[in-house]
C-alpha cells in the first residue's frame, strides 16, 4: 500500500477526460448512424428530459 497516491484533483481530472472521450466516440456514431434504435431513443429521451429539467421555471404572479 506505499505505492503512488493520486491526487483527487488528478483523478478527477482523469475520470473527466475518459468520459470525455467516451462522450465524443458516442456522439461520433451518432452523427455516422451506428447506433442502435434502441439506444437513439434512450438518447432521445434522455435528452428530452435534461431539457426540460434545464428549462427556466416562470413564476406566476397576480396582476396587480
Amino acid at each position: 500500500m506505499n505505492g503512488p497516491v493520486i491526487s483527487r484533483d488528478q483523478a478527477i481530472a482523469n475520470a473527466r477526460r475518459a468520459l470525455d472521450a467516451a462522450r465524443h466516440r458516442r456522439d461520433r456514431d451518432r452523427a455516422a448512424g451506428r447506433l442502435a434504435p434502441d439506444v437513439e431513443l434512450i438518447l432521445r429521451r434522455l435528452e428530452r428530459k435534461q431539457r426540460a429539467n434545464q428549462a427556466p421555471t416562470v413564476e406566476h404572479r397576480a396582476a396587480a
